[in-house]
Protein backbone atom coordinates (compact mmCIF):
# COMPACT_ATOMS: atom_id res chain seq x y z
CA UNK A 1 0.00 0.00 0.00
CA UNK A 2 1.65 3.18 -1.15
CA UNK A 3 -0.20 5.97 0.66
CA UNK A 4 0.92 9.42 1.72
CA UNK A 5 1.36 9.95 5.45
CA UNK A 6 -1.52 11.23 7.55
CA UNK A 7 0.25 14.60 7.77
CA UNK A 8 0.62 14.77 3.98
CA UNK A 9 -3.08 13.96 3.52
CA UNK A 10 -4.09 16.79 5.87
CA UNK A 11 -1.83 19.17 3.90
CA UNK A 12 -3.09 17.92 0.53
CA UNK A 13 -6.76 18.32 1.48
CA UNK A 14 -6.11 21.90 2.63
CA UNK A 15 -5.17 22.82 -0.96
CA UNK A 16 -8.64 22.08 -2.32
CA UNK A 17 -11.21 24.86 -2.44
CA UNK A 18 -14.35 22.77 -2.05
CA UNK A 19 -15.52 19.44 -0.74
CA UNK A 20 -16.27 18.05 -4.16
CA UNK A 21 -12.54 18.23 -4.95
CA UNK A 22 -11.71 16.76 -1.54
CA UNK A 23 -14.10 13.86 -2.08
CA UNK A 24 -12.41 13.15 -5.41
CA UNK A 25 -9.01 13.17 -3.71
CA UNK A 26 -10.29 10.76 -1.04
CA UNK A 27 -11.79 8.47 -3.71
CA UNK A 28 -8.49 8.54 -5.61
CA UNK A 29 -6.63 7.60 -2.40
CA UNK A 30 -8.94 4.61 -2.07
CA UNK A 31 -7.93 3.43 -5.53
CA UNK A 32 -4.36 3.01 -4.26
CA UNK A 33 -5.48 0.31 -1.81
CA UNK A 34 -4.79 -3.10 -3.33
CA UNK A 35 -7.98 -5.11 -3.82
CA UNK A 36 -8.52 -7.88 -1.29
CA UNK A 37 -8.76 -11.41 -2.57
CA UNK A 38 -12.37 -12.57 -2.43
CA UNK A 39 -11.36 -15.62 -0.39
CA UNK A 40 -10.45 -13.24 2.49
CA UNK A 41 -13.85 -11.54 2.46
CA UNK A 42 -15.35 -13.76 5.14
CA UNK A 43 -18.02 -13.12 7.74
CA UNK A 44 -15.53 -12.95 10.63
CA UNK A 45 -13.50 -10.29 8.81
CA UNK A 46 -16.54 -8.11 8.17
CA UNK A 47 -16.54 -4.94 10.29
CA UNK A 48 -19.86 -4.51 12.09
CA UNK A 49 -21.40 -1.06 12.23
CA UNK A 50 -20.61 -0.05 8.67
CA UNK A 51 -23.30 0.87 6.17
CA UNK A 52 -21.24 -0.66 3.37
CA UNK A 53 -19.46 -3.98 3.55
CA UNK A 54 -15.96 -3.51 4.95
CA UNK A 55 -13.46 -6.31 5.46
CA UNK A 56 -10.35 -6.05 7.60
CA UNK A 57 -7.46 -8.51 7.82
CA UNK A 58 -4.50 -7.93 10.10
CA UNK A 59 -1.15 -9.56 10.63
CA UNK A 60 1.85 -8.72 12.74
CA UNK A 61 5.35 -8.57 11.33
CA UNK A 62 8.47 -7.37 13.13
CA UNK A 63 6.36 -5.84 15.90
CA UNK A 64 4.22 -3.83 13.48
CA UNK A 65 0.64 -4.41 12.40
CA UNK A 66 -0.21 -4.57 8.72
CA UNK A 67 -3.79 -4.35 7.53
CA UNK A 68 -5.58 -5.34 4.40
CA UNK A 69 -8.88 -3.55 3.91
CA UNK A 70 -11.56 -3.48 1.27
CA UNK A 71 -15.08 -2.21 0.78
CA UNK A 72 -17.82 -2.53 -1.79
CA UNK A 73 -18.15 1.30 -1.94
CA UNK A 74 -15.57 3.60 -3.57
CA UNK A 75 -15.95 6.43 -1.06
CA UNK A 76 -15.53 3.96 1.79
CA UNK A 77 -12.30 2.68 0.23
CA UNK A 78 -11.18 6.30 0.29
CA UNK A 79 -12.07 6.59 3.97
CA UNK A 80 -10.21 3.32 4.59
CA UNK A 81 -7.16 4.85 2.89
CA UNK A 82 -7.32 7.76 5.35
CA UNK A 83 -7.40 5.31 8.25
CA UNK A 84 -4.59 3.19 6.77
CA UNK A 85 -2.39 6.30 6.44
CA UNK A 86 -2.71 6.67 10.20
CA UNK A 87 -2.52 3.04 11.33
CA UNK A 88 -0.96 0.69 8.78
CA UNK A 89 2.55 -0.65 9.43
CA UNK A 90 2.68 0.82 12.94
CA UNK A 91 3.38 -0.79 16.30
CA UNK A 92 0.37 -1.44 18.54
CA UNK A 93 1.59 1.37 20.84
CA UNK A 94 1.80 3.82 17.92
CA UNK A 95 -1.73 2.90 16.87
CA UNK A 96 -3.09 3.36 20.37
CA UNK A 97 -1.20 6.64 20.88
CA UNK A 98 -2.29 8.18 17.57
CA UNK A 99 -4.77 11.05 18.03
CA UNK A 100 -7.37 9.81 15.57
CA UNK A 101 -9.95 12.36 16.72
CA UNK A 102 -7.49 15.19 16.11
CA UNK A 103 -6.67 13.71 12.69
CA UNK A 104 -10.35 13.57 11.72
CA UNK A 105 -10.84 17.15 12.99
CA UNK A 106 -7.85 18.31 10.92
CA UNK A 107 -9.41 16.65 7.88
CA UNK A 108 -12.76 18.34 8.72
CA UNK A 109 -14.19 15.01 7.72
CA UNK A 110 -17.10 14.25 9.97
CA UNK A 111 -18.98 17.42 9.03
CA UNK A 112 -18.92 16.28 5.41
CA UNK A 113 -19.85 12.61 5.58
CA UNK A 114 -23.20 11.17 6.54
CA UNK A 115 -23.74 10.10 10.16
CA UNK A 116 -23.91 6.45 9.08
CA UNK A 117 -20.56 6.76 7.29
CA UNK A 118 -19.16 8.46 10.41
CA UNK A 119 -20.40 5.57 12.56
CA UNK A 120 -18.82 3.10 10.16
CA UNK A 121 -15.54 4.99 10.28
CA UNK A 122 -15.64 4.81 14.09
CA UNK A 123 -16.35 1.06 13.91
CA UNK A 124 -13.30 0.53 11.70
CA UNK A 125 -11.09 2.58 14.03
CA UNK A 126 -12.43 0.70 17.07
CA UNK A 127 -11.71 -2.66 15.43
CA UNK A 128 -8.13 -1.65 14.59
CA UNK A 129 -7.56 -0.29 18.09
CA UNK A 130 -8.91 -3.54 19.57
CA UNK A 131 -6.45 -5.50 17.40
CA UNK A 132 -3.63 -3.21 18.58
CA UNK A 133 -4.61 -3.75 22.24
CA UNK A 134 -4.67 -7.52 21.73
CA UNK A 135 -1.17 -7.41 20.18
CA UNK A 136 0.40 -5.04 22.71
Amino acid sequence: MNLPSSEEIVEDLAFFDDWEQRYQYIIDLGKSIPPMDDSLKTEERLVRGCQSSVWLVSNEQDGKLQFQVDSDAVIVNGLLALVMAAFNDRTPAQILDFDIDGYFRALDLERHITPTRGNGLRAIVARIQAIAKANK
